[in-house]
């Protein structure tokens, strides 16, 4: 089994750099305008794709380049019997903020978001947050409860939103068109509530949201001064979409994923950042 000490020393220090991180301000990180992000879509405990991406991010000789990671979790077991041990994928990432805690950026997303809320996730006759655990029970045994608090505790630290000085925010994902209404776009400059968290509240808006029309992102471009978005959550069987000339979606959770590198300091249009798009496969 895995310590159970050395893990939670992990996330609880990994969690005071998310909080600490010197480009934050409130919900969001706000990046220079120099250097280079990478973004990524949801992983869901792919390890291959996540070694691929360190090895492409090479973060100890890059000292400019950023990662953006969200949706660690909740893996889909290759067969029925099979466990969810994507919380070792989670720990990997925790791990890595350690390393490299003014790089190593997280987002806030919906299923980490319902693993520290205790919504259940129904996925192809699972639920995958009570998998998530058990997959946990296995690696720790009786200290599961500790390490799923300090993991906890961890999720808790991620911050909504990033957003970048050449004018591109990044989320897991963005609100319903139906929640425009409703949700407040500030959301990202304020500290938390319990009842943002939940179904109706605003983080849980912005992480859950779907149905993205043209008016929706033109009304968020201007909430969040910013020309284009880059999210996960929407699955991709060929990696990445472009939604109404402003929203790229990309997944990174199968053989067909992707990732976005893209320069902090360049102006692009949207077809710019789609020939910027990368496959893991092509990383040896």
């Amino acid at each position: 089994m895995n310590s159970a000490a050395a893990d939670i020393k992990i996330y609880t220090e990994a969690a005071r750099f998310n909080r600490e991180d010197s480009l934050r301000e409130a919900q969001v990180i706000n990046f220079p305008n120099y250097g280079q992000c990478v973004m990524t879509g949801d992983l869901h405990g792919h390890e291959r794709n996540f070694a691929r991406l360190k090895k492409y991010a090479d973060l100890a000789h890059m000292p400019a380049r950023h990662v953006m990671l969200h949706e660690l979790i909740h893996a889909e077991p290759h067969h029925a019997a099979g466990e969810d041990m994507s919380h070792q994928t989670m720990l990997e990432a925790a791990r890595w903020k350690t390393e490299f805690p003014d790089q190593v950026h997280f987002l806030q997303s919906n299923h980490e978001l319902s693993q520290l809320t205790g919504k259940d996730i129904f996925k192809n006759g699972r639920i995958v947050t009570n998998d998530f655990v058990r997959g946990m029970s296995i690696t720790y045994g009786e200290r599961t409860t500790e390490v799923l608090l300090a993991l906890s505790d961890f999720i808790a630290s991620f911050p909504l939103a990033a957003r970048t000085a050449n004018r591109i925010f990044m989320s897991h994902s963005l609100p319903n068109d139906r929640d425009l209404g409703s949700f407040d776009p500030t959301i990202i400059h304020r500290e938390l509530t319990e009842s943002d968290l939940y179904d109706g509240g605003d983080v849980y808006k912005l992480v859950w949201g779907r149905q993205h029309t043209s008016e929706l992102l033109d009304s968020l471009g201007q909430a969040f001064d910013v020309d284009h978005f880059i999210c996960g959550h929407q699955p991709q069987e060929s990696g990445f979409d472009m939604l109404h000339n402003r929203l790229i979606i990309i997944a990174s959770d199968h053989n067909h994923g992707v990732f976005l590198p893209f320069d902090l300091r360049k102006s692009y249009e949207i077809t710019d950042l789609l020939k910027l798009i990368r496959p893991f496969a092509a990383i040896a």
